[in-house]
């Protein structure tokens, strides 16, 4: 009897103990981050043509900056996370037939990932995606992959 009172009585300092010990870590933890300074919280943007300003969920991509023959319309974002974008849209293509002048522009369903991250120059806080994955998921030109990565621009200026 003697050896349970001791054995409850041990085990009842030694818990108080620790439940002490472990508030006292807690409450010395949330001190410790409420010290340090929150991070800025960055900006995702995109650019499609130089010379241009940075765009944040744009309801058009322009691929071909010099024509304007390729480019995605009617973008949807699901997502828009500083290393991740997606969106459901339209790649639409100029088929340059009998010239680009004199063509038809043509329509086909895509999903566009954005990808990769990297500090905008001169604009802190500000990231932007470095790679763009097009995913045709209809019908598609013969001549097109179903899907397809191109690097982006990383500022608003040419390289």
């Amino acid at each position: 009897m003697k050896r349970a009172v001791i054995i409850a009585l041990f085990a009842s300092v030694f818990g108080g103990l620790a439940i002490t010990g472990l508030t006292l870590g807690l409450a010395g933890s949330a001190h410790a981050a409420a010290d340090r300074p929150a991070a800025a919280p960055s900006r995702a943007v995109v650019f499609d043509c130089p010379g241009q300003h940075a765009l944040v969920r744009p309801r058009t991509f322009v691929l071909t900056c010099a024509d304007g023959n390729a480019y995605f319309g009617k973008l949807s974002w699901t997502s828009w996370t500083p290393g991740l974008a997606s969106a459901k849209g339209t790649l639409v293509l100029n088929d340059c037939t009998p010239y680009c002048a004199a063509g038809h522009f043509h329509s086909y369903p895509a999903i566009v990932v954005l990808w990769g991250s990297k500090a905008v120059p001169g604009h802190p806080g500000e990231r932007c995606y470095t790679k763009l994955t097009e995913i045709l998921t209809g019908p598609r030109p013969p001549h097109i992959p179903a899907t397809q990565t191109f690097p982006l621009l990383t500022s608003g200026h040419a390289a």
